[in-house]
């Protein structure tokens, strides 16, 4: 995969954020911020490929569809890397193992125990929303060549989240007690995790409020998609505060 040198990184004033304004892409603090997030998007594509696969030898009849996924996850994870590279950041992924631990930890508990739902919901619709949400907050304050692969990801992972939202839909009717109980456990872990990188993400010029409202807007459209109705999306989504 082709990356740009350190000196190709666009001028700043040359591109549009939000508000019309981009961070300084050269500085210590910049890059420092920078180990941890990439590093958090780097393994979560890990995990992803790594979650695809596990939850295809729990139902081998759909083994293939989620290998594919699984590979598409590499391919990601492959495109962050070159995007650490290009700034000339090393990614502190000792960091993202420790973000990641308490979903993993739950995902390989549930698997253990055949929670396909649990295992769903963990990988399909809370990591796939995480990830889409934060993405395209992401994209507006990006460098020019993160951005670029970071459009090419997104694309992609809205087919995740609907594999597992059709998965759930077409199981619904005998999966609702554990989704709703698996989203009492792990919805909260999501504020938390946003919580340890508030800080690295404002430096990047991504606010938390901003990351954790996206995320309940797609969080919430996945619940619907899959067939819950107003009153109980609105119960789930009060675990995420409390």
């Amino acid at each position: 995969m082709p990356t740009l040198e350190s000196s190709e990184v666009a001028v700043i004033s040359d591109l549009e954020g939000r508000d019309g304004s981009l961070p300084d892409f050269t500085t210590e603090q910049y890059k420092d911020a920078y180990s941890r997030i990439n590093a958090i998007v780097i393994e979560g594509e890990k995990e992803a490929h790594d979650n695809y696969v596990a939850i295809g030898t729990v139902i081998p009849e759909k083994a293939d569809e989620l290998k594919k996924l699984a590979i598409m996850e590499l391919r990601h994870m492959k495109g962050f890397t070159a995007c650490g590279k290009n700034l000339g950041v090393v990614a502190d992924m000792e960091f993202a193992q420790r973000f990641f631990a308490p979903l993993h930890g739950n995902f390989q508990k549930a698997l253990e125990n055949g929670k396909i739902t649990t295992c769903f919901l963990i990988q399909a619709i809370l990591i796939e929303a995480f990830a889409i949400s934060a993405y395209h907050v992401y994209i507006r304050v990006a460098d020019p060549f993160a951005k670029k692969i970071t459009e090419g990801v997104v694309k992609d992972e809205y087919l995740h989240l609907n594999y597992g939202q059709e998965w759930l839909k077409a199981n619904l009717a005998t999966c609702k007690d554990e989704l709703i109980a698996a989203n009492k456990e792990n919805l909260p872990l999501i504020n938390s995790m946003l919580d340890q990188v508030a800080n690295d993400a404002q430096v990047l010029y991504m606010e938390k409020e901003e990351l954790m409202e996206e995320f309940m807007i797609a969080y919430q459209d996945s619940l619907m998609e899959i067939g819950l109705d107003a009153r109980e999306i609105a119960r789930m989504a009060l675990a995420a505060i409390a």
